[in-house]
């Protein structure tokens, strides 16, 4: 790109940062509940002042130290809308977009040079493309690191362990039992029944879709750490196709205490503990 058109293009910065916000606000999928107009102003021109002074050192590899800054604008500017939930094309449209208006520029300049005209948007095109991609790129990485996130806490919120009674523990578990799942709830547990002293642990996988011989090897481990600790665990929720489906794969629980439901657990792990309970005849005053 010629010297004399990255001149035009700062001293014209005004008009193509216009045209660039026109291109943006009269998109279709423009997010208005997601970023205000003034907050889109600044990170447009916060880019393409970034951009010009790149195009200005004379040099268009993108790999040079001159667009580093332009790249760790972007980069920024991508991982945030992966936060805020935008969308990958629209996210790329920010770019694109400024591609447009940075056509238009150059057409009303060289328009009399088509020769030239051709030559300086097919560089200016190669550009502003690598910096989609880099837009791409950095929005999937972003958006990846919020799906990781919210998989974590999905992981702690479902694998709540409950105290139901003193010295009874109760873990529910909802969904599929995965190996880095189990260990989640071979920590949570192992940390409760450290912290009060319980000597009854009741797995609940009532909430588990299926059980296969992988999700029952990671029932057993569990078992079996808790059993480290000094309780004692019971598997309630036991359906009559997991049962059948046990059988099936041949997996042997018989030293290991199961009940159909959490009631029948807890009514187990009372007579464990030689608890018993009786229905009064108080009855309740609010």
């Amino acid at each position: 790109m010629q010297s004399q058109t990255t001149s035009y293009l700062k001293k014209n910065k005004k008009y193509i940062l216009e045209a660039w916000m026109s291109n943006q606000l009269t998109d279709a999928t423009l997010r208005e509940d997601l970023i205000s107009n003034e907050e889109l102003h600044a990170q447009s021109e916060d880019l393409l002042d970034a951009l010009l002074k790149a195009l200005n050192s004379g040099t268009f590899n993108l790999e040079a130290d001159a667009y580093q800054p332009v790249i760790d604008l972007l980069s920024e500017i991508s991982i945030t809308r992966a936060r805020q939930g935008f969308s990958p094309r629209e996210t790329t449209l920010f770019v694109l977009s400024l591609k447009k208006a940075l056509q238009v520029a150059l057409q009303q300049e060289f328009k009399d040079n088509h020769q030239l005209l051709y030559q300086e948007v097919l560089e200016l095109n190669d550009i502003l493309d690598s910096l989609s991609i880099v837009t791409t790129e950095t929005f999937i990485k972003g958006r990846e690191e919020v799906i990781l996130r919210q998989t974590d806490e999905i992981s702690e919120i479902s694998t709540p362990v409950i105290r139901v009674w003193e010295g009874i523990l109760a873990l529910p578990i909802i969904g599929t039992l995965d190996s880095a799942r189990t260990q989640v709830v071979m920590e949570n547990l192992l940390e409760k029944i450290v912290e009060t002293s319980s000597r009854i642990a009741i797995l609940d996988i009532s909430g588990v879709p299926a059980v296969d011989s992988l999700v029952a090897q990671h029932l057993i481990k569990t078992v079996s750490a808790t059993r480290l600790m000094g309780a004692e665990c019971i598997i309630s929720g036991i359906r009559a196709e997991i049962a059948q489906t046990i059988v099936h794969l041949g997996i042997d629980l018989s030293n290991i205490y199961t009940k159909a439901s959490l009631a029948s657990a807890l009514k187990l792990a009372f007579s464990m503990l030689n608890i018993e309970v009786r229905r009064g005849e108080k009855k309740f005053v609010r």
